[in-house]
């Protein structure tokens, strides 16, 4: 294992908060972003999956005689936990082999006169494939929502992710490119369907003084903590008491509670949102061009995919998401970087059936080429606080494992 530095970089690259962000002003969040991405206004809400569940509920009540919700196998938690929360059937959809999109075979498969929506996922800022997604949902009557939760900023044939299928999301987490702590957006091309889905936020999201209260608090200790400095303590040390336990779930934050809470965003967290968000599009170039650097360095190493976008996309660079000949190398490159402070991560632990605490949520099928895509990836920081010779670092230890 390689000496832990004193300084912990993030597993993702998100836009630090300056001290001037937390000043008061007007919360135009959502209306700066839209103008941003030229994107329909962007309806804000309190989490990415808070923006998925209020989509799930509104296309549930345009068509109650539908009910399966087709995802890809390996995805984040949370999608099964929306799914389950809108009352809705789950129906996992396995990956094309060493990719994350959705297995095109596969996925007419899983879709039927039952399918009420197919989700293809921006997974780790890569572009997925939403036609293919789109020429299905056309086949059977269903809808498409794209999960752009990590990919803000993302574009397709010069246009926004999100604005392809009929319904868009995206994340405002910690760690992401953009974030208020805690935070999602949510669009609609069609005016009619934003209309029903601003209804449906209406009618389910309360107003929560206490918890914005703690939202706001969570916000100054990650506009503290988010350096290299702070991160040691926030997210370093966690991570190595979860792996001294043999808690890799625990230790990549994939334990999620089996209720998504609602609330609404204050002023003050949208204020600062806003102040940082005119920053957003110069850090996003920052992050593609320190990309299209790397990987270059990556792709020589033997043994070593690294999952990119398709020629007519330009996705976003929160980290680099590779996959290695097997589980045992990658697994041994794991042993070396892990907890050596340098950004070198896993995305999601399992595919979606791999989590004990998931089993009366996820149906219990055979999908193995997201469990394969599981054992075989990892995720390298894109964070401008990795430097050329901690990047340099993970290279030759990768190159030393992978010989």
């Amino acid at each position: 294992m390689l000496p832990r530095r004193h300084h912990e970089l993030p597993p993702t690259a998100g836009l630090p908060l300056q001290l001037a962000d937390l000043r008061p002003g007007a919360p135009t969040l959502a209306v700066d972003l839209a103008a941003q991405l030229g994107t329909p206004p962007l309806q804000l809400e309190c989490s990415g999956t808070a923006s998925l569940l209020i989509a799930l509920i509104t296309l549930r009540e345009l068509h109650p005689q539908r009910r399966r919700i087709v995802v890809p196998a390996y995805t984040c938690p949370l999608v099964a936990i929306a799914v389950q929360q809108a009352g809705l059937e789950l129906q996992l959809c396995d990956l094309r082999t060493g990719h994350s999109d959705m297995d095109p075979a596969a996925l007419r498969a899983a879709c039927d006169e039952r399918t009420l929506a197919i989700m293809p996922t921006h997974l780790a800022g890569r572009v997925a494939d939403v036609d293919d997604a789109l020429a299905v949902a056309n086949n059977v009557g269903a809808h498409v929502i794209e999960d752009a939760a990590q990919a803000l900023g993302a574009r397709h044939r010069g246009i926004s992710v999100g604005m392809a299928g009929d319904i868009g999301f995206f994340s405002l987490a910690a760690g992401k490119g953009l974030s208020i702590y805690e935070g999602g957006l949510l669009l609609a091309r069609d005016p009619a369907l934003q209309e029903r889905l601003a209804r449906t936020a209406a009618c389910i999201v309360p107003r929560s003084f206490g918890r914005e209260s703690q939202r706001s608090i969570e916000l100054l200790g990650y506009a503290a903590l988010y350096r290299p400095r702070g991160l040691r303590l926030a997210y370093g040390n966690p991570l190595r008491r979860a792996l001294r336990h043999g808690d890799p779930v625990g230790a990549v934050g994939d334990d999620f509670p089996l209720t998504i809470p609602l609330q609404r965003v204050g002023r003050w967290r949208q204020a600062v949102g806003a102040h940082a968000a005119a920053r957003l599009p110069a850090f996003l170039d920052q992050l593609s061009t320190q990309a299209q650097r790397r990987l270059p360095r990556l792709r020589q190493i033997g043994g070593v995919e690294v999952l990119d976008d398709p020629a007519d996309a330009q996705g976003t660079w929160p980290f680099l998401l590779l996959l290695l000949p097997n589980q045992q190398r990658r697994d041994a490159a794991l042993a070396e970087l892990w907890q050596a402070g340098l950004g070198v991560s896993r995305l999601f632990i399992h595919a979606l059936p791999g989590y004990d605490y998931l089993k009366n949520i996820v149906p219990a099928q055979d999908v193995p080429n997201a469990r394969d895509f599981a054992a075989r990836s990892l995720s390298i920081s894109n964070s401008p606080w990795l430097d050329d010779n901690d990047f340099e670092t993970i290279c030759r230890t990768l190159e030393s494992v992978l010989a």
